[in-house]
């Protein structure tokens, strides 16, 4: 039997293997904490050494990283797997099927914002659906206060604005 922080991390890589899209901490942290597995500083750790084996990728988008498993990740977790127990991978699997929808909404659809030169702010968002990207909009604004209200307000109104644009273009 692997060592507790051995099995978080083998966690973690199923948890990534099992989506076709990034996990966010939050999420990742959620399942472990919400599940009692562990506390959220050893969750942090092995996905700190996760990242650092380069067994899963990180992206940073504002305050927010988002993970997926590298190659070696998936490699590493083919070995390794039956050490996570059949009772895990069965809590694993119903919370990701459970809130998958909520987990899709929150990865697809990212946020962020950049100083441009003239000294307003450039907000980029975008509604991925895998690898495809479905919208990538960018608007300028004056502040960083209106680019982080832009940034909060995408998520849960990106569809409505998709079709709106949808509409007056088709």
């Amino acid at each position: 039997m692997a060592n507790a922080q051995t099995l978080y991390k083998l966690m973690i890589l199923y948890m990534l293997r099992k989506v076709s899209f990034p996990l966010s901490n939050a999420q990742i942290t959620e399942f472990m904490v919400g599940k009692t597995y562990t506390d959220y500083f050893h969750v942090q750790e092995a996905i700190s050494d996760l990242v650092e084996a380069k067994l899963i990728d990180a992206e940073k988008i504002r305050n927010t990283s988002r993970y997926t498993a590298t190659m070696d990740g998936e490699r590493t977790l083919e070995y390794f797997s039956s050490e996570i127990s059949y009772a895990i991978k069965k809590d694993i699997d119903a919370y990701l099927t459970e809130n998958a929808f909520e987990l899709r909404n929150e990865s697809c659809m990212t946020a962020d914002y950049r100083l441009t030169d003239d000294g307003g702010y450039a907000v980029r968002c975008q509604v991925k659906e895998g690898s495809e990207t479905v919208i990538d909009l960018t608007v300028n604004v004056t502040c960083e206060e209106e680019a982080e209200r832009v940034c909060s307000r995408w998520p849960a109104k990106a569809q409505e604005i998709y079709m709106d644009i949808m509409t007056k273009l088709l």
